[in-house]
């Protein structure tokens, strides 16, 4: 009789328990205090630990986490996961719509959010889960099931004894997203960017207890085997999964017509920020399931379902002030001020304004009200001014004359919109000129930030390039610095030390060159192989170089006719800076020579940097933009709207899979 109780106290709990967590992760309206929850679950864990026998496979306790695995298993789905084709406006739904009735007359449509997460396939059998896997590239995923039997929202176990296989996403809610990025920052971590970042950093982990702190969550979708379980529509699949005791989105409907679509998503383009978690769009996708199987697939996506992506968001905020940046270059940059505002999962409180050509060409006044969006949901920028909005208190703006730090006259070259600081001695344009040459793309001299920099330059430790060599003089001096001790400054020597070895394009990199980024100091170092050899050449030498212009020629040139300049190479000689090229020779290949490629989505065998390495070490080019002027986007897992566009314009397309075997 008492193990009776007992058993039925437990099983009360556990259904608290999960209750609990679906109300607070899923549909944000926590229905206990905290203090509450904690008091079910030390309460459940007492009983468990007393009663082991008693113990359910699908206890809360039981998400703690603690399994740590050696790397991911690769796992082939029996049925791929296909990506959705994307839509971006009104006319195109109709478009979809019109070419869904082609075939099928009068269609019914389900038309789900969007969540903005990662991908997951769950199996089940005997009623038990066995395994959770990412999409990977639509065949071939990884098993994450070490971290998703961490998920509260997902069941352990469920009242079915076939076998089964779920469909759906894994997101952070926005409040957990919160809560991980305040406790990163105060330990000195990178903060995450957005919530599907973290969502995905956190099931990537080998360690499940991480994933177990992160309060994901997810929302099931899918079914893939509709006929095995003999279900014909849509909606009926998610009934029957929600049944089952998955999360299933509250916020689906079925839509008659095309119209009630549009209203759906007019609806949720409003609305979407009142949500717990994130979403990116509306899926729509035709309800009845044998339509589905007849209207069938294109190579890479279902031809019966689209994802309608939500328009770049935008948001109003005040022009507070306009203040001027001095580059390495001696470049000034006009950037705005802005009363802080909340844009795409971050708080934006400045926008380049670029020149001041930009500036009058977009009307931009002192105090306007100004719209602002992410363009490509990463660097803010202005939209447009909110000219209704002004109350006459507005200021023209006006172009600065000499540059804010050193007060030197500006310069505006004849080619250039933009102004300069001509003065070499500029303390902004050695500062910045500093920052460079320690950076991780250039000599990768690391513990050198902005404002170790900065405070070193102030305190006359370091001048210029060569005072980097040169500060082991003055290691007794650091040691009496805050935050500085024995270990960390020897780390720092000894970091500089390294970036000796480093090969030649990195150096001329480093150095600032007009013009001369890092694609063009690998041309250049591969072509000359020796800095001297690149010293003595003429302007005709440099220009002969295949994708070396006029006008990086001439930049290159006069850099290395400054005495200075000499002066300085010749310092970093005699401290045995390397002067050599040590990288592997460009290589001219049919494949990727004078081609220009475009990368979207994850790619899990190398790192964006690796990959566009490769590329341009085989005479291509990596750009941002898909265009006309593009000839390969290479797509990783999750592409977004570049894959579309690519699509779209009938660019070539490669997997990473297709992209490795060409090197």
């Amino acid at each position: 009789m008492v193990k009776f109780m007992i058993q039925n106290r437990i099983d009360e709990l556990i259904k608290i328990l999960n209750e609990a967590s679906r109300n607070y992760y899923e549909l944000d309206n926590p229905t206990i205090t905290d203090q509450e929850y904690d008091d079910y679950y030390h309460e459940l864990e007492q009983l468990e630990k007393e009663n082991p026998s008693l113990v359910r496979d699908d206890s809360p306790t039981k998400r703690v986490g603690g399994k740590v695995i050696k790397g991911f298993t690769k796992v082939t789905h029996e049925i791929p996961m296909m990506s959705l084709g994307d839509i971006f406006s009104e006319e195109e739904i109709i478009e979809f719509d019109e070419r869904i009735k082609k075939t099928i007359p009068n269609p019914k449509y389900v038309c789900e959010l969007k969540i903005d997460g990662l991908s997951v396939s769950l199996l089940y059998k005997n009623g038990k889960l066995v395994r959770g896997a990412t999409r990977g590239n639509g065949v071939v995923g990884e098993d994450i099931t070490h971290n998703v039997e961490t998920i509260k929202s997902i069941p352990l176990t469920i009242p079915y004894q076939d076998d089964i296989e779920v469909r759906g996403e894994i997101y952070m809610p926005k409040k957990s997203f919160i809560k991980l990025n305040e406790e990163r920052q105060e330990l000195g971590q990178s903060l995450f960017a957005n919530p599907r970042n973290a969502a995905a950093g956190s099931v990537r982990q080998l360690d499940s207890s991480i994933a177990a702190k992160r309060n994901l969550s997810t929302f099931i979708y899918h079914l893939p085997n509709f006929k095995q379980h003999d279900i014909y529509f849509h909606h009926e699949t998610l009934k029957f999964m929600e049944n089952l005791g998955f999360t299933v989105n509250p916020n689906i409907i079925v839509a008659e017509n095309i119209q009630e679509v549009i209203h759906y998503v007019n609806k949720w383009t409003e609305e979407r920020d009142k949500l717990p978690y994130e979403i990116d769009g509306i899926v729509i996708k035709v309800d009845n399931l044998l339509d589905q199987q007849k209207l069938g697939f294109t190579a890479r996506t279902p031809k019966w379902a689209i994802a309608y992506k939500f328009p770049a968001k935008e948001v109003l905020t005040k022009l507070q002030d306009i203040e001027f940046c001095v580059g390495r270059t001696g470049k000034i940059t006009p950037r705005a001020d802005l009363d802080p505002v909340h844009l795409a999962g971050s708080v934006i409180r400045s926008v380049t304004l670029h020149n001041e050509d930009y500036i009058r060409e977009k009307g931009i006044m002192l105090h306007d009200t100004i719209v602002i969006h992410k363009a490509g949901d990463v660097i803010p920028e202005v939209v447009r001014v909110v000219k209704e909005r002004r109350t006459g208190e507005e200021i023209p703006f006006r172009m600065i004359t000499h540059c804010p730090i050193c007060g030197t006259k500006l310069e505006k070259r004849e080619e250039e919109v933009a102004y300069y600081c001509p003065n070499p001695h500029c303390d902004a344009r050695n500062i910045e000129g500093l920052i460079h040459f320690s950076s991780r793309d250039t000599m990768n001299i690391d513990g050198f930030g902005e404002s170790i920099v900065e405070d070193f330059y102030n305190m006359g430790y370091l001048k210029s390039i060569p005072d980097f060599y040169k500060l082991y003089q003055h290691k007794q001096d650091l040691k009496e610095l805050e935050g500085f001790g024995e270990k960390s400054i020897q780390n720092l020597l000894d970091s500089i030390e390294n970036s000796k070895k480093n090969s030649l394009e990195k150096l001329l990199f480093a150095l600032g060159i007009r013009h001369v980024g890092k694609k063009v100091a690998k041309i250049l170092a591969s072509h000359f192989e020796a800095m001297d050899d690149l010293m003595n050449a003429s302007i005709e030498d440099i220009a002969s170089i295949p994708t070396i212009g006029d006008i990086i020629a001439n930049a290159v040139y006069y850099y290395f006719q400054d005495d200075k300049n000499k002066k300085m190479i010749e310092e970093l000689k005699e401290v045995n800076v390397n002067m050599k090229f040590m990288a592997e020779k460009l290589n001219s290949d049919d494949n990727f020579n004078d081609k220009t490629f475009v990368l979207t989505g994850t790619l899990s065998k190398l790192t964006r940097d690796q990959a566009s390495l490769e590329i341009e070490n085989r005479g291509g080019k990596v750009t941002n933009s898909v265009t006309k002027k593009t000839n390969v986007v290479i797509v990783g897992e999750n592409p977004g709207s570049k894959y579309q566009k690519a699509r779209d314009l009938e660019i070539e397309i490669w997997t990473e899979e297709e992209f490795i075997s060409k090197l």
